[in-house]
């Protein structure tokens, strides 16, 4: 039957077309796109193709300021990696939009219709100009060519994405920087930014205020910038850098899609390179710039103090108080002090008053470009800033130094620390009356208390409990990347007064603990230990900067007299040892097992190639090696070396169960490298692999040392033969041979001959292949000498058919 197509009816539609279209029906949120006609509103969002990223108004923290944005959309954590109108934010979204102009450029209208953010990008005038949301999070602006006229890649904020680039255009002279949010709260520009360097050398710097340099990464070598450890070849990025006629930049990529990843600078001024953690479902920091916080120039503003060894890194000097509540709340310092009381700029006022004093500041690091003057002594010198109104603070060390305006940049040094002087700051005298007052009042109030009644004192009692209590809530909830310093008595009461023992070794005993937010740590009482005071802080200092998914985290120390203890995160899942030895219920399937060698070869590699100074652990076994509770491996114990000091070899021998890990460098006096700890790495692979320790004894009662048998059975090819009995064959053959024969490169007998655990993750990560080892000759002596192995130990009914002739080692 015909179908008649009416006049009337095809109007209907046309006209229905119409409506809808004047309508303006958004279809945004489910979609990767805006076209012209279309906008971004209220709730509305659009979200990249494979839906990982997603975009639209979003309010950060406790604001009530709106911005468009683009943040990850497949986890948990809302993290904004890039704001449109991070200086023009909007109070209400109920009629603002993001949406294509007529001449093609991305604008956000506010609720009057009145544009406050601007794309600038090249006009067109076609209809198909779009906007898409991409997978990388890149936001990208297309004409109707399908060329791309704008992108966000090209104008990041805080943030430096995967395939992002920094760098300069060599024509305009424009620099592509990265500037930090002003606080957590709010993402204006802040006064620190990464950038290329402007002297036009081949590094990047963070700045402040767009003129101090603090940190540079160090120039790019060919390869990768020599001090930022994320651009080596054996880390999970790709780092490339071009230098043509137009511009001048750096790119990375990562080479595992499931390992997300982002750079940014915050709002402290530190460069931060953040790895999001499945198992924790948090952000955990790769590598952080600088390692000093202290280093960050004018981290602590105008008339602030830097004090690295204090739990409050800033504060204020005497007669100034934050200009900045709030943001000091964030742990944002940079907007400084301010005075309490203004300056009269006198000696003395006209009535008759006191005039200006100085308070005086010792172990200070003296403020940059003073001013010198030529004076006969330091009262002379007092006597020139006092008659200059703009002179705020002088020193008198060898001559006369004074400053004027703002103070920037002041950080509290301790006895011994190179750069220490004695600053004098200008105050009011006001400032020092009312400080007598207050002690005054002190006095007073204790003299009151004192005769008080007995329900005062212990309302008093309630309080300086109460106020203890918050104070130790507040210590054990540091800000991520800060070390707590601890008393010996907050570690008794945290640890029951060490009645838990997790275990004990050389370097000293580990007892469980809770902390005061019932957050569970480990905490490792020295002993033997001889080194200094200050020594062992600069020491711990360092280890706390070291920070990477494969290494446990340090959370904090003690030091009181000769007491050493260090505070680590505890590890629900024990000792490697403990699982693959003492708990025969815990089966470790290969796959665990596989992963757990990869986490460990990646923590070492970290500490020999990724840190400012290469850091050998000397001690390397699975009673050092820790897991969580998804069996995600730690390295621990590492820095002992440094901690120990130069008796360390000798606590080293008498550790149970570390001579059968030890390099023959260790007997013969060669000079200790990282490639010891590559040898006992080699041999505990061989106890992954098996389950069997190291040295065991047959049916007969006499020794064997299992490595010679198992070094031997890889050179044979019999891979299937070291494999644990208990898996009856359920391996990957690949991931075994590569393994097995990592494994028997790793224990030769000269250290050259052994790979870096650089090359060792690249080999476990299947990047590079690795060839037949050769049987090593100290352990083809002890294979000779054991020629009377029993059957049972070698007995298996699987065979490695892999042909291993075409592999080679790197």
């Amino acid at each position: 039957m015909d179908t008649e197509i009416r006049p009337c009816s095809s109007l209907s539609v046309f006209l229905l077309f119409l409506l809808l279209s004047s309508l303006n029906i958004q279809h945004c949120g489910a979609t990767d796109s805006i076209s012209l006609g279309q906008s971004v509103s209220g709730n509305q969002t659009i979200v990249s193709k494979e839906g990982n990223f997603e975009l639209g108004f979003f309010t950060p923290g406790n604001s009530r300021n709106y911005y468009i944005g683009i943040w990850y959309k497949t986890i948990p954590v809302r993290t904004v990696i890039w704001v449109a109108n991070r200086a023009t934010p909007i109070s209400n979204t109920s009629s603002a939009e993001l949406k294509i102009s007529e001449d093609g450029k991305l604008v956000i209208l506010n609720s009057s219709k009145i544009p406050v953010w601007s794309s600038n990008s090249t006009p067109s005038t076609s209809n198909s100009t779009v906007a898409v949301l991409l997978d990388t999070g890149n936001l990208v602006i297309r004409n109707g060519s399908n060329t791309t006229i704008w992108q966000s890649f090209d104008h990041p904020t805080d943030t430096w994405m995967p395939g992002g680039w920094l760098g300069v255009n060599k024509i305009t002279g424009e620099y592509q920087s990265t500037t930090s949010w002003e606080n957590p709260e709010n993402p204006s520009p802040g006064p620190f930014a990464q950038s290329m360097d402007p002297d036009g050398s081949n590094q990047f710097v963070l700045l402040w205020n767009g003129s101090e340099t603090y940190w540079s990464s160090g120039l790019w070598n060919g390869q990768y910038f020599t001090a930022v450890p994320g651009t080596r070849e054996s880390t999970p990025f790709n780092f490339t850098f071009v230098d043509n006629k137009q511009r001048k930049y750096a790119t990375y990529t990562i080479l595992d899609s499931s390992f997300i990843t982002r750079c940014v600078i915050d709002s402290s001024g530190l460069l931060r390179q953040w790895y999001w953690l499945n198992s924790t479902q948090k952000w955990q920091t790769v590598f952080t710039q600088p390692l000093a916080q202290c280093d960050v120039y004018s981290l602590c503003g105008a008339f602030g103090i830097c004090d690295q060894k204090s739990l409050n890194i800033c504060r204020c000097s005497h007669g100034f108080e934050p200009a900045s509540l709030k943001e000091w709340e964030f742990n944002v310092w940079n907007s400084g002090c301010v005075r309490k009381t203004s300056l009269r700029c006198s000696n003395k006022s006209s009535t008759g008053g006191e005039g200006d004093r100085f308070v005086e500041m010792t172990n200070m690091r003296l403020p940059a470009n003073p001013q010198n003057l030529t004076v006969g002594s330091a009262k002379d010198c007092e006597r020139a800033c006092l008659n200059s109104c703009s002179c705020t603070a002088y020193a008198y060390a060898n001559g006369c130094s004074i400053w004027t305006g703002d103070l920037r940049n002041l950080q509290q040094l301790y006895d011994g620390d190179s750069g220490a002087g004695t600053l004098h700051l200008r105050l009011a005298a006001s400032d020092f009356s009312a400080s007598r007052t207050s002690h005054k009042f002190v006095i007073d109030l204790t003299l009151s208390v004192i005769g008080g009644t007995i329900g005062i004192l212990c309302v008093l009692v309630g309080l300086i409990w109460a106020f203890q209590r918050r104070k130790r809530i507040r210590m054990a909830k540091q800000v991520e990347g800060s070390l707590i310093q601890f008393t010996y008595g907050d570690l008794q009461r945290v640890t029951k007064n060490f009645s838990e023992k997790l275990g004990g070794g050389g370097f000293g005993s580990v007892f469980k603990g809770t902390l005061i937010d019932s957050t569970e740590v480990a905490v490792k009482r020295l002993e033997g230990l001889r080194q200094g005071e200050k020594q062992f802080r600069t020491e711990v200092s360092t280890l706390a900067a070291i920070q990477h998914v494969n290494l446990v985290h340090l959370r904090g120390f003690c030091t009181e007299g000769s007491k050493r203890l260090l505070v680590y995160e505890y590890m629900s899942g024990g000792s490697l040892d403990s699982l693959l030895f003492q708990n025969k219920s815990t089966v470790l399937d290969w796959k665990t097992r596989y992963q757990i060698i990869l986490g460990i070869a990646r923590g070492l590699a970290y500490l020999h190639e990724k840190c400012r100074e290469c850091i050998i652990h000397c001690d390397i076994k699975p009673d050092n090696i820790l897991l969580d509770k998804d069996f995600c491996a730690k390295v621990a114990d590492f820095g002992m070396a440094k901690l120990i000091g130069r008796d360390f070899s000798r606590v080293l021998t008498t550790m149970r169960g570390t001579v059968g890990y030890l390099a023959p460098e260790w007997i013969s006096g060669l000079p200790i490298t990282s490639k010891v700890d590559v040898y006992s790495f080699g041999m505990m692979l061989f106890e992954l692999v098996s389950g069997k320790r190291n040295a065991s004894h047959s049916a007969d009662g006499s020794k064997i040392f299992y490595p010679s048998w198992a070094a031997t059975k890889v050179v044979e090819g019999d891979i299937f033969s070291l494999l644990d009995h208990g898996f009856k064959g359920a391996a990957d053959l690949e991931e075994l041979t590569r393994v097995c024969r990592v494994a028997c490169w790793c224990i030769q007998d000269s250290e050259a001959d052994r790979p870096t655990m650089g090359q060792v993750v690249q080999i476990l990560e299947g990047v590079l292949e690795v060839s037949m080892p050769p049987l090593p000759r100290v352990l083809q002596l002890l294979t000779e000498d054991q020629s009377q192995i029993r059957d049972d130990l070698s007995s298996t009914e699987y065979k490695d058919p892999l042909d291993q002739s075409q592999d080679f080692y790197p």
